[in-house]
């Protein structure tokens, strides 16, 4: 069993926890604290394992920092080269809400979301960042409108073979595309329904909640919206939904397995009058077939819960053996299960608002 590194950003710093068995775990902290961690990653693909931080002060405002010793010591740019729109963009970043590493063929590249609704491409492991400046000056981004969480591109999905496609995802706005490596952007959500919006769905204002990449097929995605869970078999051109057999349509998480195809889980939510767990009891749901069908978790999980898992405070780890699954929520606890999701043990409490984990095998 490899040693498992999870990191937990929360309302108010960052908590890192470690385990050999995912059910009893060292706890180091708080980072950053007093700083919103709204976004982390945890980057593998070198000879030691990169965290990455993205942290926002009410004082000095959002940044992105590194530790190259598990959270020992840590870097922030210091030369105004980290994340910052160009004094002639007329806007300022108001936080980082997504690090994404790209794929181990491509090991300096480290992608970020940010709100505004702005992507970034870094070079060095992070360390630097510059404006995907193609998506700023798109000709929509105009009219994309905050959702009730505020406009931010929350989902980077490098692809990980063809280093031309990257997928972006952003609330308001919905998914777009490029296959000219950033030269342009086109909006993929055909099938994807608004029910917020009257008429027809339109090309674009979807607003989509998380999108995950399937681990066996790269051209299958995972979406959960603000309404509706979806999958897609071409790359996101088109969407069917796959929230049958869910007992809500509402979420905000979706994660897909490191390894096995067609698995995925989400956190069913009762939709807009409530924004609370079925029954009101914390509970996890997995399918293996790729949304034909979904199967129940909450062994080990609260009940009585009014709480809410947001869209980056679910992960899965790469751990050999069976899949680690993390989820975090508002209340400031974060659960573990060692087997997929069939059971549950709750690993931290009474943290400040949990925002996102994230969780790699420490090899």
């Amino acid at each position: 069993m490899n040693d498992v590194l999870l990191a937990v950003g929360t309302k108010k710093g960052l908590w890192l926890l470690r385990s050999a068995d995912r059910r009893t775990w060292s706890v180091d902290g708080p980072h950053f604290l007093m700083r919103s961690v709204a976004a982390c990653a945890i980057d593998t693909r070198g000879d030691r394992p990169r965290l990455l931080v993205g942290a926002s002060s009410s004082h000095w405002g959002p940044g992105v920092s590194w530790s190259d010793d598990l959270g020992a010591t840590w870097t922030e740019a210091a030369d105004g080269s980290g994340i910052r729109f160009p004094e002639d963009a007329g806007a300022s970043v108001e936080a980082v809400w997504q690090l994404r590493p790209d794929t181990a063929a491509r090991p300096g590249v480290v992608w970020a979301g940010s709100q505004p609704s702005a992507l970034w491409r870094s070079d060095d492991g992070g360390e630097t960042f510059a404006l995907v400046e193609s998506l700023w000056n798109h000709p929509h981004r105009p009219t994309w409108e905050p959702g009730f969480g505020g406009q931010a591109v929350h989902t980077v999905l490098p692809h990980p073979v063809d280093d031309q496609r990257v997928l972006v995802a952003m609330s308001t706005g919905g998914v777009y595309v490029t296959d000219d490596g950033a030269a342009s952007w086109t909006p993929s959500n055909t099938g994807i329904r608004t029910d917020f919006l009257p008429g027809e769905p339109p090309e674009y204002g979807q607003c989509v909640h998380k999108v995950s990449r399937d681990a066996t097929d790269p051209d299958r995605l995972y979406a959960q919206n603000h309404g509706g869970v979806y999958r897609s078999g071409d790359g996101g051109a088109t969407w069917q939904p796959i929230d049958g057999g869910l007992p809500a349509d509402f979420g905000f998480p979706i994660v897909a397995h490191p390894r096995r195809g067609s698995t995925a889980w989400v956190a069913p939510l009762i939709a807009d009058g409530e924004r609370t767990p079925p029954e009101r009891q914390l509970q996890v749901w997995r399918t293996d077939d790729g949304g034909g069908s979904w199967s129940r978790s909450a062994d080990g999980l609260p009940g009585g819960f009014f709480g809410v898992v947001l869209r980056d405070a679910m992960c899965v780890d790469d751990a050999d053996g069976a899949a680690g699954v993390y989820v975090g929520t508002r209340d400031g606890s974060v659960y573990a299960s060692a087997d997929e999701g069939e059971t549950w043990t709750e690993v931290i409490q009474h943290l400040p608002d949990v925002l996102c984990v994230r969780a790699a095998a420490l090899t």
